[in-house]
């Protein structure tokens, strides 16, 4: 499908490859092994864990639209990044930016515990920083833009040339926005990533991932390692995905309008502190959002004043918005970060990265706008309900919540003491998220 529109590429993956009996839809094919035509005479495929028929076309149409060389479907997001960390040494180093996922903050910094490279943290738009850390000549470069969950972005050509220029190998995670609104191997990028269980898949149905090369070579010795290391994705996930694939231009327009809309909303709503959306002309990352990205995307995050008092209000008295993990499903989700998606951080590693205690993210679903906005103004206009707003040191003073200080596990504490002092969770959650 040289030259044709990414919505084109999209709606026509996998039609009518079917060679047997002419199916419009790319079948499933859930065989996990293959027969050879002869003595050491294998077909295309032999064994699923290798090689899948429907997980091949997924992969391929995932690699057209990032404009890639070569595709590998692992069974989680989490098993993409995990696969760059096969192109490490002892001695290599790592640098990935200090907002990033938890779950990515997660893996490399325990991976590093255990001896198995190095690794720095650094703030990719500290130019300084970054140039200390591109001095120690490393061997991958991980970038994150827009970052998750504050959303802020970074230049991926700049960063990527810079990289490139000390050395090393550039992956970009491209989760919050997808091959639709932002292609990074287009500006430079040797390895792109994505949550497919996110926007790709977009139905909240299925867990996988999906890593994309812009070089041949390099493809091949990462599906060799996921062979190897068995974390190649099920023939069923790949077949659901790559249905929902053909709706993903679509669904991106509607996410994105409606987060547009949320955001001026949000941007104006006397029990919001602060907006995070790339889209809102006064984001520090605006004009290179508009530079290297279609369009704004339908993530953002927000500051809720009355801290996580205020916050738990909010969730309480939600009925369209479904408070739980993940993003990108047709659904609106809300979420805490702090004890959420990022729970894999530790407390102090929060706090460098922004995580406060009054931050909540939303990933804006399909909905009519207007029910959206609704739910939305009536919980926030209920977690300010109980807010002592008689002194500038704004607290929550209604009883039972007061009450929860009590509660296992959770410390409540003054919306001036949040960046210093939040509040605490239980460590063995961590290692659900």
């Amino acid at each position: 499908m040289a030259n044709n529109k990414t919505a084109t590429i999209a709606v026509r993956a996998g039609i009518n490859n079917d060679k047997h009996h002419g199916a419009v839809v790319a079948p499933i094919h859930l065989s996990s092994t293959y027969s050879l035509t002869g003595f050491n005479e294998k077909r295309e495929f032999d064994y699923s864990r290798t090689g899948n028929p429907t997980r091949a076309t997924f992969a391929e149409a995932v690699a057209e639209l990032e404009q890639g060389a070569h595709g590998i479907v692992t069974s989680t997001g989490m098993s993409s990044v995990h696969l760059l960390c096969q192109l490490l040494a002892v001695d290599d180093l790592v640098v990935i930016p200090h907002d990033c996922y938890g779950g990515s903050y997660r893996l490399f910094s325990h991976l590093e515990k255990r001896g198995l490279f190095k690794l720095v943290v650094v703030d990719q738009n500290d130019s300084d920083a970054l140039e200390q850390a591109l001095a120690q000549k490393p061997k991958l470069v991980l970038i994150e833009t827009p970052s998750n969950p504050l959303l802020r972005i970074v230049d991926i050509k700049a960063v990527t040339e810079a990289s490139q220029k000390a050395g090393a190998l550039v992956a970009v995670d491209n989760t919050f926005l997808s091959p639709v609104l932002q292609q990074p191997l287009l500006l430079g990028a040797d390895i792109v990533f994505h949550s497919t269980t996110k926007y790709i898949n977009g139905h909240s149905d299925v867990v996988g991932g999906v890593l994309v090369t812009k070089d041949k070579e390099l493809g091949e010795q990462l599906a060799w390692w996921a062979n190897c290391i068995g974390i190649t994705g099920s023939a069923f996930d790949s077949y659901l995905s790559l249905r929902g694939l053909k709706t993903l231009p679509i669904r991106m327009k509607q996410h994105q309008s409606n987060a547009d809309a949320v955001a001026k909303f949000l941007a104006g709503h006397p029990a919001v502190e602060q907006v995070y959306y790339p889209g809102l002309a006064d984001h520090p990352g605006h004009a290179i959002a508009r530079k290297q990205q279609k369009s704004f995307g339908g993530m953002l995050s927000f500051e809720v004043k009355g801290g996580v008092e205020a916050v738990k209000v909010l969730f309480d008295n939600l009925s369209l918005f479904t408070l739980a993990q993940s993003l990108g499903g047709v659904e609106s989700l809300i979420s805490h970060p702090s004890t959420m998606t990022h729970a894999g951080m530790d407390l102090e590693a929060q706090l460098v990265a922004g995580i406060s205690q009054s931050l909540v993210r939303i990933s804006v679903g399909i909905e009519d706008i207007d029910d959206i906005i609704n739910d939305l103004d009536a919980g926030l206009t209920a977690s300010q309900s109980g807010l002592d707003n008689t002194g500038p040191e704004k607290k929550f003073t209604d009883k039972a919540s007061t009450a929860s200080n009590s509660e296992p596990g959770l410390r409540v504490v003054a919306d001036n003491d949040q960046q210093t002092k939040p509040f605490s969770f239980n460590p063995a959650l961590a290692s659900l998220w």
